[in-house]
């Protein structure tokens, strides 16, 4: 009886928030939010371009809409992708299967389109370059944890190692708006910025889940969420 407590105290505390520390939920909640936003706004400036954005934004809107058929095949799977993100961390959803049949295939998609994006990349061969390492780290990941899905425990640091980096496209967000706001000081255009963005938010992110996964609380609380999967 002692046991069965004990196993339903690490349950119900895997399934609490504060089990986490408040700035990583804080920062996952943010790079969602994010993540939303920034496909959203693409949508609406393809349906409706805006006629009163500031001729660097304007200048980008035009190039997405030069290839609009491969950005909506990127960021419409991209934006099912992050919703479901978080169902895989909710007591409710442990072990349901319709989210990792979800999962597995739009990465999948999301990765192989982002390849295919980042050909015509707005921040030339810096942009590139940080997209086929992130991304080809993504895929990696999220393979790795389709071949170790009989082990929760691995499965699960292998799929939140695919989200850290993923969600890594929000956090060059606010890196691309200091950018921005200073570009009337150091006169840098977006080709000349973007691919520095893209370095730091997606390392931003990379470095501090590999850090969180390698810490003595990040393991623990990989195991206690895994535990309820098998439940």
């Amino acid at each position: 009886m002692n046991k069965t407590l004990s196993y339903g105290a690490v349950v119900s505390a895997a399934d609490d928030s504060s089990s986490l520390p408040r700035w990583l939920r804080l920062g996952f909640w943010a790079c969602i939010v994010i993540s939303v936003a920034v496909v959203i706004r693409r949508l609406v400036a393809l349906v409706h371009p805006p006629h009163s954005a500031p001729p660097q934004l304007a200048a980008l809107d035009a190039g997405f809409a030069t290839h609009a058929t491969l950005t909506l095949a990127h960021i419409l799977p991209a934006l099912a992708f992050v919703i479901i993100i978080p169902f895989l961390y909710m007591r409710r959803f442990a072990g349901a299967v319709w989210i990792e049949r979800l999962f597995f295939p739009l990465g999948a998609i999301v990765g192989i389109t982002a390849y295919a994006m980042s050909s015509d990349s707005v921040g030339g061969w810096i942009e590139r370059s940080a997209v086929l390492l992130f991304n080809t780290l993504f895929l990696f990941s999220l393979l790795r944890a389709w071949q170790l899905r009989r082990n929760p425990a691995l499965k699960l640091r292998w799929i939140t190692r695919a989200v850290g980096i993923l969600l890594g496209i929000a956090t060059t967000r606010p890196v691309m708006g200091i950018f921005f706001a200073t570009s009337p000081i150091t006169h840098l255009e977006p080709r000349q910025f973007f691919g520095v963005a893209f370095w730091v938010g997606f390392s931003i992110n990379t470095l501090i889940m590999e850090a969180w996964l390698w810490s003595e609380s990040g393991r623990v609380e990989i195991e206690r969420r895994a535990a309820i999967g098998r439940s």
